[in-house]
């Protein structure tokens, strides 16, 4: 009986040591909250940050907005990459970042489908009759969709055309729209051609970016960090300004900024 008891002990501090383990490793990886619009270019950074620091990552993704409201009601996140300035800078004012946001992307708004005709004269392309469906992102919560929004009212475009609009609830739905063919056109980043060589696949042009406001993408470092592992996280937050991380995200289809 002692020896069975001596034996079920021992199992039991094993046990405890392993879960032990296990919520230090849990506590150490990073988690992030990411715009919709970076879900490729995340994947290649994390892949990077991992091959140099050894540090896990996990990441959540969705329109910025949603994001802001998720963080707000206390989700756990690190880090919080945004497409654009405003929702970090409203997560900072309310006390739930530990440093002003700071750019690491700007981003490229482009029209793109698999349809007739001149891609680049999409103005002229998007009011004609065999163009059924057109999708944008929730303007309200996605900023490629406000921007898609603009330019749209910059050309006279948008009560003429707003029989046509689909709205995603981010610019991800907005891709899976174009990569089913659900609509014919539709207003996204750039950086989506990079997913699955899409940038072979689907016509495509830039809108001029006097039609729309600068898409400034900033990252905040979230107060939750400090509960979870503030070293690891600020490690991925120095990360992003990295001449490798850099690169990457310029490679996958944004600006850089200064």
């Amino acid at each position: 009986m002692i020896k069975i008891k001596s034996v079920a002990n021992k199992m039991m501090a094993c046990i405890g040591i392993l879960l032990l383990f296990n919520a230090q490793i849990y506590a150490q990886t990073i988690r992030i909250a990411v715009a919709a619009n970076a879900q490729a270019v995340i994947k290649k950074l994390q892949a990077d940050f991992k091959k140099q620091t050894g540090i896990n990552t996990e990441v959540v993704s969705g329109a910025s907005g949603k994001l802001t409201t998720q963080i707000m009601n206390g989700a756990p996140y690190d880090i919080f990459l945004s497409a654009d300035t405003e929702f970090p800078a409203k997560l900072f004012a309310a006390g739930y970042g530990i440093q002003k946001p700071k750019l690491y992307a700007l981003g490229s708004l482009i029209i793109c489908g698999n349809v007739q005709g001149d891609i680049k004269d999409w103005q002229k392309l998007v009011s004609m009759g065999a163009v059924k469906k057109i999708a944008i992102a929730n303007p309200k919560t996605a900023p490629y969709g406000y921007a898609a929004r603009q330019s749209l009212k910059f050309y006279n475009l948008e009560n003429k055309i707003k029989h046509k609009l689909v709205f995603g609830e981010s610019i991800s739905q907005v891709n899976t729209y174009l990569q089913t063919g659900v609509v014919g056109l539709g207003f996204t980043t750039e950086s989506f051609l990079y997913e699955n060589g899409f940038k072979d696949k689907l016509k495509w042009a830039r809108i001029d970016q006097k039609s729309y406001k600068n898409i400034e993408q900033a990252v905040v470092l979230l107060s939750h960090a400090k509960k979870s592992g503030i070293n690891n996280a600020l490690k991925f937050y120095e990360y992003l300004s990295s001449a490798s991380a850099r690169k990457i995200i310029k490679n996958n289809g944004y600006h850089l900024p200064n």
